[in-house]
């Protein structure tokens, strides 16, 4: 255990030693204390809750949260390849799935780190400009609600890390993880229109349609622009379906890490 926490440590090293992961991390920062202001400038302070102002700096910030998430996913393991340091890495005395396991754990940690980053920095500034006063119908200014949404917000950043893990693993193409992963995200919307379950049932499982676990926090929602709601579809139920894709996700990246020829 101590050998793969070195191996882990040595992965975080090469992710925080280079100028461009301060950067990234300082960029969220900075919007994420600029949003409130910028919030407070349009809407005022008086009656606007700060639980209400953090909750739409955080879903604003979080998209640019999960692009510099993907960029670390996405080079984890291409970057290997590219800087050709991947044979050194194959000839120390670790397993390829404890090599790729440390990968995994240390993208999956500064996803982790930028997203705390973003809703600490996001509610102190939003506490420190906005009213601490609850509404009449208690509705979209809780903590509960806030702290509810940003978990399904992680669990989209989380499936979005796993495929540009796994491709950047399997086509050793950091780019191409980059792109597909913002192809999905730019894109989810779209094809859940497009793949409607209200108009096709298969349509239930596929990735896209389960993705945004939000919109299972209000009683009643519309799965798209058509008529239908969720068709049945259940919080537990995509959860399932994320996993099944999660897991089928993380075995491809391994099987393929583990029997690829390096030697040329």
């Amino acid at each position: 255990m101590g050998n793969f926490g070195n191996l882990i440590m040595n992965e975080n090293m090469k992710i925080f030693r280079r100028p461009r992961t301060w950067i990234m991390l300082s960029i969220l920062a900075l919007i994420s204390l600029l949003m409130p202001v910028l919030l407070n400038e349009g809407m005022g302070s008086s009656e606007v809750p700060y639980w209400q102002a953090a909750i739409t700096t955080v879903q604003v910030v979080f998209f640019l949260n999960t692009i510099f998430c993907v960029v670390i996913a996405a080079e984890a393991v291409a970057g290997e390849f590219t800087w050709g340091t991947i044979k050194l890495l194959l000839i120390r005395p670790w397993s390829r799935s404890k090599i790729l396991a440390s990968k995994y754990l240390s993208v999956i940690g500064f996803s982790i780190l930028s997203t705390l980053l973003v809703v600490i920095m996001a509610t102190v500034m939003s506490y420190m400009l906005f009213s601490h006063s609850v509404t009449p119908d208690g509705s979209g200014a809780s903590a509960s609600r806030a702290f509810a949404l940003w978990g399904y917000l992680y669990v989209d950043l989380f499936i979005t890390l796993a495929i540009a893990f796994m491709v950047s693993s399997v086509f050793r193409s950091g780019a191409l993880a980059i792109g597909l992963s913002l192809f999905i995200m730019f894109t989810q919307n779209l094809f859940s229109l497009i793949f409607n379950p209200v108009r096709y049932e298969w349509a239930k499982y596929v990735l896209f349609n389960n993705m945004d676990l939000s919109r299972y926090m209000d009683p009643v929602t519309d799965f798209s622009m058509l008529d239908g709601g969720n068709t049945g579809m259940t919080l537990g139920f995509s959860v399932a379906v994320l996993a099944v894709y999660y897991v089928v996700f993380m075995l491809i990246s391994w099987v393929v890490f583990n029997k690829r020829d390096v030697a040329g």
